[in-house]
């Protein structure tokens, strides 16, 4: 059984990670975390979340679930996430991460802690959108600039990074399929009089509203014909799934930095 921490466990995917840990038989849950001065802290987390009393008592207290635990899983705020890289790698638990929104400086931190420790990390868990970045790439290697790429997104209202984690992880893709950096090539805002499109850019477009879970379209636009690669989430648990798969893949990982594509093997 591998024993699994779980952030920030009062918001959505915290609560859906407690109930598919418990529910695996691979897994158990054996700390549950949340940050100092949350209204959970202290109360048993079953009755914390409007059910039956569980067993285990929230906490804010870090190194003492990392103590109990081989995994931590990790969907907060970079700045929490960067944090506990370096203090899950000290204590030698895999840190399965699927907070979005880093820096540079954020990513240039997790992965020195990964020189260490065992980290999985990708903007996003699900294995269909980790087969739309790998065929996102494989597209973009087989046609020429002359075809455009734009990458649409949606999601809710309450999103607060744009473009999100996994339209940043589609355009890393394509532009590694040109072989290009993607910081070089994106165009991530147009207003106004903008002048033709550059050639070999990668476009991103945001929206956001309502309770869209996830859609992406990477669009590769060329003349007389379009080519649209699309995932659409239903089901927010689907994140979830992935992380727990990841946590248990990563339990007897070598230390380093580890994207989705390898816990699926892709």
């Amino acid at each position: 059984m591998v024993r699994i921490a779980v952030m920030g466990a009062s918001g959505r995917m915290g609560q859906m990670l407690v109930r598919l840990v418990d529910d695996s038989a691979e897994t158990t849950l054996a700390a549950v975390v949340e940050r100092a001065g949350h209204d959970w802290l202290g109360r048993d987390l079953g009755q914390a979340m409007g059910g039956a009393a569980h067993g285990l008592v929230v906490t804010d207290d870090v190194d003492g679930a990392l103590a109990q635990s081989d995994v931590v899983i990790d969907f907060t705020t970079p700045a929490v996430s960067v944090a506990l890289a370096h203090r899950a790698a000290a204590a030698g638990v895999a840190h399965v991460i699927g907070t979005t929104g880093f820096s540079d400086e954020d990513l240039a931190a997790i992965a020195q802690a990964g020189q260490t420790g065992r980290i999985v990390r990708a903007g996003n868990m699900s294995l269909g959108v980790n087969l739309l970045v790998k065929l996102t790439r494989q597209v973009a290697a087989a046609l020429g600039t002359e075809y455009d790429i734009e990458i649409v997104e949606a999601h809710h209202r309450h999103k607060v990074d744009a473009p999100s984690g996994t339209a940043l992880m589609l355009g890393e893709a394509a532009a590694a399929g040109r072989g290009v950096a993607l910081d070089a090539v994106a165009d991530r805002a147009r207003d106004g009089i903008t002048g033709a499109r550059a050639q070999g850019a990668i476009g991103f477009h945001a929206i956001r509203g309502g309770d869209y879970i996830g859609e992406h379209d990477v669009i590769f636009a060329g003349e007389g014909e379009r080519i649209v690669l699309r995932h659409v989430a239903s089901d927010r648990a689907l994140f979830a799934r992935g992380a727990v798969r990841a946590a248990i893949w990563a339990q007897s990982a070598a230390p380093g930095e580890y994207s989705m594509l390898d816990v699926l093997g892709l």
